[in-house]
């Protein structure tokens, strides 16, 4: 395992890769660690090259030097600032939350850079009305985000398992640190931004793609993911009987669905 930081457009990002073969990045949400895919790692490190980020101020990440400055467009140009670093292979990009709308975006603007998708509860398919435009202004003040952050992780994860205690754990901490919650707050308030409503671009997207959505998840609802297999040329869908992080509520049946898809991803050719 060997860890680094990459220069982007958001702040320094710590980036760790763990295995060899196939390049593979995974791209957590924002308020979220690298570490929360470790039930993951654990099993593809002995397949690819596993490259997980900490977007700045999170993580092993450090401070962002602007962190109220933040927005989701920000963390989708930093991803393809990661992503370029890692050299010409193309990638398979799995993103969760903010971290799945950066992975589209980066399918649709750099296609040569990715040669599958996986989606997790993503940004970006479903649309923004009047309640979740306010409880977004509110979420995006620092102030609520650490009071809130605990307890939105809590409420947003169904099932429980060692996995899961450990991300709260890692919330809790990180709460304690003024640009984690800067940045997080910040990134909340730019989400109703309609430039990252993804349904009308998404249909530039060509690599194979899956879309997994916890059936259960309270944050963002799963008619997204007929939304998202709506825009996507092509794109399969797999359920879950979780909340808003499937890959550690439920790892087992998660990975399953994921071997599926990247076993049909390692027959095709990349595209040129």
């Amino acid at each position: 395992m060997s860890v680094t930081e990459i220069a982007t457009r958001v702040g320094r990002v710590a980036v760790t890769t763990t295995g060899a073969g196939p390049l593979l990045v995974l791209v957590p949400a924002v308020g979220r660690a690298a570490a929360d895919f470790e039930p993951l790692v654990t099993s593809l490190a002995h397949r690819f090259r596993v490259v997980t980020l900490d977007w700045p101020s999170t993580g092993a990440s450090p401070r962002c030097e602007r962190p109220g400055e933040a927005t989701a467009g920000a963390l989708a140009g930093a991803l393809g600032e990661v992503v370029t670093s890692l050299g010409d292979e193309p990638a398979v990009v799995l993103g969760h939350s903010v971290g799945g709308f950066a992975a589209a975006r980066l399918a649709i603007d750099a296609p040569a850079r990715v040669r599958g998708l996986v989606l997790v509860d993503p940004l970006g398919f479903v649309p923004f009305n009047r309640v979740t435009r306010a409880f977004c202004a509110v979420r995006g003040r620092a102030a609520v985000t650490r009071v809130t952050e605990g307890y939105l992780a809590r409420a947003q994860t169904i099932r429980r398992n060692p996995h899961t205690a450990r991300v709260f754990e890692r919330v809790d901490a990180a709460v304690a640190r003024p640009d984690f919650t800067e940045l997080t707050a910040a990134v909340w308030r730019s989400f109703p931004d309609p430039g990252n409503d993804l349904r009308r671009a998404a249909g530039a997207i060509r690599c194979p793609t899956l879309v997994c959505w916890g059936m259960l998840d309270p944050v963002i609802p799963v008619i997204g993911a007929r939304l998202a297999q709506k825009a996507i040329p092509g794109a399969r869908v797999a359920l879950f009987p979780t909340g808003h992080t499937p890959f550690v509520e439920d790892t087992p049946r998660f990975l399953r669905a994921l071997d599926r898809f990247l076993a049909g991803v390692a027959a095709r050719p990349a595209m040129a």
